[in-house]
């Protein structure tokens, strides 16, 4: 369930928290070489070996869990019109900070360059 923030959004931290969860789910039966939990830093691909598949499952799991199902994800997994080599948890909460906390014009706003900032 959403938890609203004190303007009636989705806070990053309830979202942080509300991924590590999703995250912990759906990879609680790999075997996954990979300590130290799941939080903002962690890597789908580099540190939880996530593939493709995994990946549409995962925003699967988001649009069922926020009862969202047109958030633009190509913001976040695209990069310069490529799939992006790494999407951290922090990148997964920001975009989805932003498209669940409409800007002032009733537009969902992403910050220039995508996750991470600048692209290379």
């Amino acid at each position: 369930m959403i938890q609203g923030g004190p303007e009636g959004g989705v806070t990053r931290e309830a979202i942080v928290a509300d991924l590590v969860a999703l995250i912990s789910d759906m990879t609680q039966d790999w075997d996954l070489g990979f300590s130290g939990g799941i939080h903002e830093e962690t890597g789908l691909v580099s540190d939880l070996g996530f593939q493709s598949i995994d990946v549409v499952m995962l925003v699967g799991e988001i649009h069922k869990h926020y009862g969202q199902r047109n958030l633009p994800f190509e913001k976040v997994l695209l990069v310069d019109g490529r799939y992006a080599e790494e999407i951290r948890v922090s990148d997964l909460a920001d975009f989805l900070h932003v498209q669940l906390n409409v800007n002032g014009s009733g537009a969902p706003t992403m910050p220039a360059g995508g996750p991470g900032g600048t692209s290379g």
